[in-house]
């Protein structure tokens, strides 16, 4: 198993866009140290939140190579996302994420001819993390964008014993039932669901990756150490503050996810000159 040994809050940054849409690369420096003077100590790249699958390889690669030498800099522990692409080019960007000495991927399945069973996607992610060897494999279970939907424990269990680098994944779905069995699986599972943040650290899971860091890190951070600190009343407490934050932001649901958490960092950082500018299509901007 490759040694990537993160554990906590990690936020999935947004990528800063120009005017003109354009990607900005200038200003990952002056955000990654607003999130590290906020206790966050780990970014996940050209994830959801970060709209990877809307930016060209290219872009893709010069938004990891800039965080990536902001991170050795500031140490921040570093993971980029490279699936949501074809083939060809999810290998490319495995490739540049050895080159360029990515600690860590997280990889999407196969989004066309997608993985009927836990064998197809292990074999999927064993020939791409071929292409990287030594740098952990986390595997992005997000059901409801992938229609992917396979028994994760299982899967888990199968990745170990097949892929070198397999290290974990990062489960986005609500249902804590299904993933509970992972909890003593050897691998890091990164929760990454905002609202059920507190629900999993009770469990036992003990990271965890997060739109809402950007916004609000300080609820999170206390929330951790509620629960590690056995106030688990406190860490109820704040758990519901920062649920009612979600809705506020997201207008009880009604908002698309990315455009109205885009528009909260921005309206909360305009003071102190971070701006991440609008998202890209095929999202829509709020305004």
């Amino acid at each position: 198993m490759s040694k990537f040994t993160f554990r906590g809050l990690m936020a999935p940054v947004f990528t800063v866009f120009n005017e003109d849409n354009s990607v900005n690369v200038d200003s990952i420096k002056k955000y990654a140290e607003y999130l590290k003077k906020n206790e966050v100590n780990g970014v996940l790249v050209n994830g959801t939140t970060g709209e990877g699958m809307s930016l060209s390889v290219s872009e893709r690669k010069s938004v990891t190579e800039a965080w990536t030498k902001v991170c050795k800099e500031l140490d921040i522990a570093l993971m980029v996302q490279i699936g949501g692409a074809p083939y060809p080019d999810v290998v490319e960007l495995a490739k540049h994420a050895y080159a360029t000495k990515v600690p860590a991927m997280l990889c999407l399945p196969e989004l066309y001819f997608k993985p009927k069973t836990e064998e197809d996607l292990v074999d999927y992610l064993k020939s791409v993390s071929k292409h990287a060897p030594g740098v952990a494999l986390f595997y992005y279970h997000i059901p409801m964008f992938t229609g992917v939907s396979l028994n994760m424990p299982r899967f888990i269990n199968l990745a170990k014993a097949s892929i070198p680098e397999f290290a974990g994944i990062k489960y986005s779905n609500g249902d804590l039932e299904q993933i509970s069995p992972a909890v003593e699986s050897g691998v890091t599972v990164f929760i990454g669901s905002d609202m059920i943040l507190c629900s999993a650290l009770t469990l036992g899971f003990d990271s965890s990756i997060m739109t809402t860091l950007n916004i609000c890190p300080e609820l999170s951070v206390a929330i951790l150490k509620a629960v590690k600190e056995g106030r688990t009343e406190d860490a109820k407490k704040l758990q519901w503050k920062l649920n009612k934050r979600v809705m506020e932001i997201t207008e009880n649901g009604k908002l698309g996810w990315i455009p109205s958490m885009k528009r909260e960092f921005n309206k909360v950082q305009k003071e102190k000159g971070l701006f991440v500018g609008k998202v890209r299509a095929p999202l829509k901007d709020l305004e």
